[in-house]
């Protein structure tokens, strides 16, 4: 799990609607909403350049944060947010309140390991067929990562998500195949006779 959690101190919103929106966004403010953990939603203002910040971090989808709103802490799971199609800034986040046994589903991305001892090095091209995978998992318990062991995988061979050893409590969203993270293949030219000999 991503343990670099943060803190964003955020201001309650009055005013919703398009008008008081602009209006923030023109004094360097982002509107968000918080919801979910049967509670009512709050509307909250944030610092643009905070949060910007994080987004171009990475992990921000994967990672809790603590919202501080009037001398309170809430935690929080970022669940999406929206930015401007021309100019690139961050318009809205949707936040969501988590505790200690709330579920989450969140796109994790897949990292690869090994390709050194793999057919890879005998010149197999790895074709990513999914970069990132839909999981269900605790809240508090999300992976930075998944991480697939190409050890001892020839060309042809097809990585499934049941070769993936997945964390305690994380299962995959799509449940009822197995699906296809990776597969290595033999490059366009074909495997020379001597690479074949190798492999």
């Amino acid at each position: 799990m991503s343990q670099a959690t943060y803190e964003l101190k955020a201001e309650a919103r009055e005013r919703v609607g398009k008008g008081s929106s602009r209006e923030l966004r023109r004094n360097g403010l982002i509107p968000a909403v918080i919801y979910g953990d049967k509670q009512a939603p709050i509307s909250i203002a944030l610092n643009t350049n905070e949060v910007t910040k994080r987004i171009h971090a990475g992990g921000f989808m994967t990672t809790i944060a603590t919202i501080e709103l009037d001398g309170k802490k809430i935690k929080v799971l970022p669940k999406d947010y929206q930015l401007d199609p021309v100019r690139d800034f961050t318009m809205h986040v949707d936040f969501l309140r988590v505790s200690g046994n709330t579920q989450v589903t969140v796109e994790v991305p897949v990292h690869f390991l090994n390709e050194d001892k793999s057919g890879v090095k005998v010149g197999g091209v790895l074709n990513v067929v999914r970069h990132g995978v839909e999981v269900h998992c605790p809240a508090d318990n999300i992976p930075e990562a998944i991480n697939v062991d190409l050890s001892g995988k020839k060309i042809g061979d097809s990585i499934h998500i049941s070769d993936v050893k997945l964390p305690k409590g994380v299962t995959p969203v799509i449940a009822d195949r197995d699906f296809t993270i990776a597969t290595i293949v033999a490059p366009a030219g074909g495997v020379t006779e001597e690479e074949a000999a190798e492999e």
